[in-house]
C-alpha cells in the first residue's frame, strides 16, 4: 500500500515508518524536518501539517495516512496551549480533509492513554478533540480510522523529553534523578520496536473504526525502575520527587469512568524492561562519549 506518516521524522513516528516499509509498503514522510533515519526506498516531504497545499500533496494517492504530527509532551503543551491547539487539534482536521477529498482508505491517529481521564492538560484537551473530529468525519464522510492511545514509550531515537531517556541521562551524568510525581506512580512502559510493531498490525480490516490501546505488559512503580536503573549503574542514585500536582501527569492510573472504551493491543514478542533500559544506557552513554568505539560490546578509547 501506499501509506503517508506526518511526523515521521519523530521518536515513534521514524520506528514506524521502519516498520512500514519493512512490511513492503510504499512510505512517503512528512515532517517540519527531514528524517535522520530515512531509508532509500522512502520519500521525504519537508514542511508543516498547516500547509494546505504540501498536506494535499502528501495525501494524494495514498491509500493509508498516519498522523504522528505536533506536539507529544506534556510539559511542552502546558506552556504553549495555542501551539498545541494549532498543530494539534487544527493539523488533525487540515490532514482530515485531505483525506476525505483524496478518498483514503484508513486514518491512523496518535492519540493517548491520557484521554481516558483527568490529567494531561493542553496536551490531554487537544488529544481529545482530535478523537471527536476522526471519529465525525467517519460519520459524517465515511472516512475509516484507528485511533491507537500509546502507553508510556522508551527506546531509541528518543530525546530529553521522553521519561526513561531523561531518567538515564541524569542517572549517568549527576548521579541523582528528579521525577516530578511520587515514587507509588504506576506505569506500564512499552519499547518502541514493540509499539511500531503492534501500530503496523492494525492495518488489518478488523481494526477498522476502533479504539486500540498500545502499552506495555509490565507494569512497574517509578520508585521501582529508580531501583532498577540504580542497580544497573551499580551505584546509589539521589532521587529528588517533587510531588507536582500541577504537572499534567497521573500517578497510578490515567483512568476515570468515561462511556467509551478500547481494545488493548499487545505484540506477541516484547522486549524486557530490565534489556530495554540497558540498551537505552548504552546509547545515552555513547553519546557523551563519542571519542569511544565499539569492540566486541565493549566501548574502549581508541589510539591516535
Amino acid at each position: 500500500m501506499k501509506i503517508t506518516v506526518f511526523g515521521g521524522s519523530g521518536f515513534l513516528g521514524s520506528h514506524i515508518c521502519d516498520k512500514l516499509s519493512e512490511a513492503g509498503h510504499a512510505v512517503t514522510i512528512v515532517d517540519v524536518q527531514p528524517s535522520p533515519w530515512l531509508r532509500p526506498d522512502q520519500r521525504m516531504l519537508t514542511g508543516s501539517i498547516l500547509d494546505e497545499a504540501l498536506v494535499g500533496e502528501a495525501v494524494a494517492g495514498a491509500d493509508v495516512v498516519f498522523n504522528y504530527a505536533g506536539i507529544a509532551d506534556i510539559g511542552e503543551a502546558n506552556n504553549r496551549p495555542v501551539d498545541t491547539a494549532r498543530l494539534n487539534v487544527l493539523g488533525n482536521v487540515m490532514a482530515l480533509e485531505a483525506c476525505r477529498k483524496a478518498d483514503v482508505k484508513r486514518y491512523v491517529f496518535a492519540s493517548s492513554l491520557y484521554v481516558y481521564g483527568k490529567s494531561g492538560g493542553f496536551y490531554r484537551c487537544s488529544k481529545q478533540a482530535c478523537e471527536i473530529y476522526i471519529e465525525n468525519y467517519q460519520a459524517m464522510h465515511g472516512l475509516p480510522y484507528t485511533i491507537l492511545r500509546y502507553g508510556s514509550l522508551y527506546g531509541p531515537r528518543a530525546d530529553a523529553r521522553n521519561a526513561i531517556h531523561r531518567f538515564v541521562q541524569q542517572a549517568l551524568s549527576t548521579g541523582s534523578i528528579t521525577y516530578y510525581g511520587a515514587p507509588t506512580a504506576l506505569r506500564e512502559y512499552v519499547h518502541v520496536d514493540d509499539a511500531s510493531t503492534a501500530t503496523v498490525m492494525v492495518l488489518e480490516p478488523e481494526f477498522a473504526n476502533q479504539n486500540i490501546i498500545i502499552s506495555g505488559n509490565q507494569p512497574m512503580r517509578v520508585g521501582d525502575l529508580f531501583k532498577m536503573i540504580g542497580e544497573m549503574l551499580g551505584r546509589e542514585l539521589t532521587i529528588n520527587y517533587q510531588n507536582d500536582p500541577n504537572s499534567g501527569h497521573y500517578q497510578i492510573t490515567p483512568y476515570a469512568f468515561m462511556p467509551k472504551v478500547g481494545r488493548k493491543l499487545v505484540p506477541p514478542l516484547t522486549v524486557d524492561l530490565g534489556q530495554g533500559i540497558l540498551r537505552v544506557m548504552e546509547a545515552v552513554h555513547r553519546d557523551a562519549h563519542p571519542e569511544l568505539q565499539s569492540e566486541g560490546g565493549y566501548l574502549v578509547a581508541t589510539d591516535d
